[in-house]
């Protein structure tokens, strides 16, 4: 059996896109002598479309574009994904489903068991779990088709209460096919090889896994589709990050003809210890999947320009230069908006980082600005000290001009906030917080040098002044982030444990921190929870990011 792998990058809710793609992917297989060519998880509307699926027409339009599949399966089978109406008398709306269409007809519907309620999934908010299980016969073959969280629920301590491989075996199928819509994350490469492998090695049956590629708003999927025969040795890995297609030929006993040789040396033991920090962790995929990211959200969204507030700091110039990758340096106008307190080194630095880059800055300084805002706020202001209010106010005018150009010229602003200041609250509300994607949002600052260094592995792009200065806001006399925030290398260890960990304060401590440290991390945690709430969406590379995988209430005293 010819079975052709196609791993295309969707937009939610573009139906006729999403169909034409499908189509056009169809007839590549067929030229290829394609027998069955799989599609991933909901490839004909994009994953997730989350509260689409409420409304009917979205779903009647779905049915529509598998009729119109179906009409070019005359002579090869297509497995695709969509949800589809429960016809029953109970439980919810919709399945998610993978269609077997054959001969210009619907040959069978498997529906999703294992429907995934954790971190950024919220299925069963929409879908009923499968209650049947059958294979499919194709070829002389039966086909044990899953979907996705199908094929995790092992272990000793299963997820969910049914196991849909260990109903399909009852039937002795002679392959696996699970199409999928799994997020990156810097561990999920290995987690997502692991969980395939061992479904191979447990079951003796070869696998055939299609995974969706391209970013949808935060989440990220990185492709990197797995193919396996029945000994549990990977035959082909599909590019990550990226659109591909791949034509394998299972024979007889269950393995691959010319198989592709695969290697997986880039990937690092993080997920032999997951309760270790590294600063450095998968940061090559970290970075293409933030550049995918970007490239993604400006292209899925029609926008072109992005505008970047430069303060010549280590976190503006990464983004700047990530931006400049992904969408071409003459597309990325950066702003340096020095104040009284700018160091010089600073708008240098800020300067050299866009020549290097060959992109266009402008430089508009704030000091008259903020003056003016202190002579209006003088009844108010006067007879108090220089404080946190007069620093805001800087960060505050800044966003203004940013916003100002961005709405002036059509251009989208890209926030440089890493991970550390989001988490301790160092940032300004309606200020240095604003954009309209965060870039670095989901990478601590130790990450962020990290990134900094793969950047300039080839040739000097941010300036070294930039990677060995000590960080500062620059926002009053002498300002440095390790007068208000522990040492990055301590924070976010602490930080770390706390939120991808989910350890408590006195388990952080038990591992060597100092817990007068800790608590004050854990505050700084528990109150800026406001501000993320209200922050912009944030690009997903780490298990737990900020945003719809983690939801703590603003009002709480836990």
């Amino acid at each position: 059996m010819k079975i052709f792998v196609a791993q295309q990058n969707y937009i939610i809710g573009d139906l006729k896109g999403n169909t034409t793609k499908i189509i056009e992917a169809i007839h590549m297989a067929k030229t290829q002598g394609a027998d069955l060519a799989v599609f991933s998880e909901m490839s004909i509307c994009g994953y997730s479309p989350q509260d689409h699926l409420l409304v009917k027409s979205f779903i009647t339009e779905i049915e529509k574009c598998v009729h119109e599949i179906k009409a070019h399966t005359y002579d090869i089978a297509v497995i695709a994904g969509a949800p589809r109406p429960n016809t029953g008398t109970t439980g919810k709306a919709l399945f998610n489903s993978a269609y077997f269409l054959y001969n210009n007809e619907v040959q069978a519907i498997i529906d999703k068991t294992c429907l995934p309620n954790y971190d950024i999934f919220d299925e069963d908010r929409y879908f009923e779990p499968a209650t049947e299980w059958k294979v499919i016969t194709f070829e002389g073959k039966k086909i044990a088709l899953t979907i996705c969280e199908d094929i995790w629920n092992l272990g000793n301590h299963p997820l969910y209460r049914h196991c849909p491989m260990e109903k399909l075996m009852e039937q002795q199928p002679d392959l696996m096919i699970n199409i999928s819509a799994s997020p990156f994350n810097y561990r999920r490469t290995d987690e997502r090889k692991e969980t395939v492998s061992r479904n191979v090695l447990k079951y003796h049956l070869p696998m055939v896994y299609c995974n969706a590629i391209g970013a949808q708003t935060e989440l990220i999927f990185d492709g990197a589709s797995l193919v396996f025969d029945k000994h549990g040795k990977l035959n082909h890995k599909l590019a990550q990050f990226d659109e591909d297609y791949q034509l394998v030929t299972l024979t007889p006993d269950g393995t691959f003809e010319h198989p592709t040789p695969v290697n997986f040396t880039e990937n690092n033991s993080v997920i032999q210890n997951p309760d270790h920090y590294h600063a450095d962790v998968n940061l090559s995929q970290m970075k293409e999947a933030i550049l995918l990211g970007i490239r993604d959200y400006f292209k899925k969204t029609g926008l072109t320009k992005a505008i970047i507030g430069n303060s010549g700091g280590i976190d503006s110039a990464v983004t700047i230069a990530l931006a400049c990758e992904a969408l071409g340096s003459e597309n990325v106008f950066s702003i340096l908006m020095p104040s009284q307190f700018s160091s010089d080194h600073s708008i240098k630095d800020g300067k050299q980082l866009s020549e290097n880059l060959k992109s266009p800055f402008y430089i508009i300084p704030i000091e008259p600005v903020y003056h003016r805002f202190l002579n209006v706020l003088d009844p108010v202001f006067s007879k108090l000290p220089f404080g946190v209010a007069e620093e805001n106010i800087q960060a505050r005018t800044r966003s203004t001009i940013l916003m100002a150009i961005a709405n002036k010229l059509g251009y989208t602003l890209l926030n440089t906030s890493n991970k550390s200041e989001l988490s301790a609250g160092y940032g300004t509300l309606y200020g240095d917080m604003a954009g309209g994607l965060s870039v670095l949002g989901d990478c601590y600052k130790t990450q962020v040098y990290g990134l900094a260094g793969l950047i300039n592995s080839e040739k000097e792009i941010i300036p070294q002044n930039i990677l060995h200065k000590a960080p500062s806001a620059e926002l009053r006399p002498d300002q440095y982030d390790q007068q208000s925030l522990p040492p990055y290398p301590v924070l976010d260890a602490i930080l770390y444990q706390l939120i991808e960990c989910f350890k408590s304060e006195d388990e952080i401590a038990s591992l060597g921190y100092e817990p007068v440290i800790v608590r004050k991390v854990v505050n700084l945690l528990n109150r800026a929870e406001f501000k993320r709430h209200q922050f912009c969406p944030i690009l997903r590379v780490s298990p737990k990011a900020f945003g719809s995988g983690r939801r703590i209430p603003v009002v709480n005293r836990f």
